[in-house]
């Protein structure tokens, strides 16, 4: 079974920062586009950001200004570099990856207190 591996998630203060990061099996082919999702408690999943294999990058209107999609193409691996987190950005943040077909990580918690 193929399995994204997410990192970085944790507790920050508001105003602080995280930097999550997904690694991307290379059994894994024709990517088109990598994100990050995230669900916060009763709330549906929603879209964060995503980048294409054109570095062509997409964000949420609450992540913009704030928040940065990168990829590191020799270590196939995307991350989310999260600046100024608020409160309400606490959430399981997911890495998803498309091609062929679809994937997500097991989901990693982004927590910042108030």
């Amino acid at each position: 079974q193929v399995q994204l591996m997410e990192s970085g998630g944790g507790l920050v203060q508001a105003g602080g920062s995280l930097r999550l990061s997904c690694a991307v099996p290379r059994n894994i082919v024709s990517i088109n586009v990598m994100g990050w999702y995230r669900q916060a408690p009763g709330k549906q999943r929603e879209l964060v950001a995503t980048i294409t294999k054109g570095d062509t990058t997409e964000y949420a209107d609450s992540a913009k200004g704030r928040f940065t999609i990168s990829r590191d193409n020799a270590k196939n691996t995307v991350y989310l570099q999260m600046n100024s987190l608020k409160p309400d950005d606490t959430a399981v943040y997911y890495c998803n990856v498309r091609g062929f077909f679809q994937y997500w990580g097991q989901g990693t918690q982004g927590t910042v207190s108030s």
